[in-house]
């Protein structure tokens, strides 16, 4: 399948169309560490717009939990699918959550700290309803990384499953993904009866840029990938990507 670069996107037309936006590394620059990816206000300034053209049909989807996406948006507060769909907050406030089986990431919690203990370098990010392994100061710990949390979801009789992304490996509850979660949000006043687009960066974004082709919408990947992609687009990186959604806001005394 052609990719169609940054150049080659027509503008957003608002009229029928969702947004549905990852955050790392497709709204802000992949941090060196999870809690400094801070939205700047350009950002915020361009959401709230989008937000107001598209009659609040806009969603941050991500693995990190919504409240993160609140602290990092503040004092914006959109609809979030958070933890690849784990939790799902509308604008009205309602949060809906799919927990996992405590006792299952208990034991898992105990075997990645472990393993953070012999890398130094190593984070292990809780997220309360999935675990996160970080090893980007650590590459080195990468593959024992794999490993070990392949072997906790293959222990856990398919009722965990392992996501990974770029220097992390996660641990979440199975049957959840981004596409699931887009799916989900389709179904919700402000999306209804829209066509859905998804922006992401990612392996973890694969699975939402499946579901919105399926449901004949727009994917789009940011960063030229090194492996197959299914999505139907590609911007070649976040400034592109930004530049992108400025062509497309309403142009002040048009």
């Amino acid at each position: 399948m052609s990719k169609t670069i940054a150049s080659d996107l027509p503008p957003l037309d608002f009229d029928g169309w969702a947004l549905f936006l990852d955050y790392d590394g497709t709204l802000v620059p992949i941090a060196p560490t999870p809690s400094e990816a801070v939205a700047d206000d350009v950002l915020r300034s361009r959401l709230v717009q989008l937000q107001a053209g598209l009659d609040g049909a806009l969603a941050v989807v991500t693995g990190r939990p919504v409240a993160d996406i609140d602290q990092f948006l503040a004092p914006l507060r959109l609809t979030v699918a958070g933890l690849h769909g784990l939790q799902l907050r509308l604008r009205d406030g309602e949060l809906i959550e799919h927990a996992p089986p405590a006792a299952l990431l208990d034991a898992a919690r105990a075997e990645l700290g472990a393993l953070v203990e012999r890398y130094p370098g190593t984070l292990l990010e809780d997220k309360r309803l999935s675990l996160a392994l970080h090893f980007r100061q650590a590459p080195e710990a990468g593959p024992v990384a794999e490993a070990v949390a392949g072997r906790l979801a293959e222990q856990s009789s398919d009722l965990l499953r392992i996501q990974r992304g770029k220097m992390v490996v996660e641990l979440l509850p199975s049957g959840r993904d981004k596409g699931r979660a887009i799916v989900d949000l389709l179904r919700c006043p402000d999306f209804v009866g829209r066509r859905p687009i998804f922006v992401g960066d990612d392996v973890t974004d694969e699975a939402g840029f499946r579901a919105v082709n399926e449901l004949g919408g727009c994917s789009i990947r940011i960063g030229v990938p090194d492996t197959v992609t299914d999505a139907s687009h590609v911007i070649a990186d976040i400034a592109g990507f930004r530049a992108w959604l400025a062509r497309s806001l309403p142009q002040e005394g048009a």
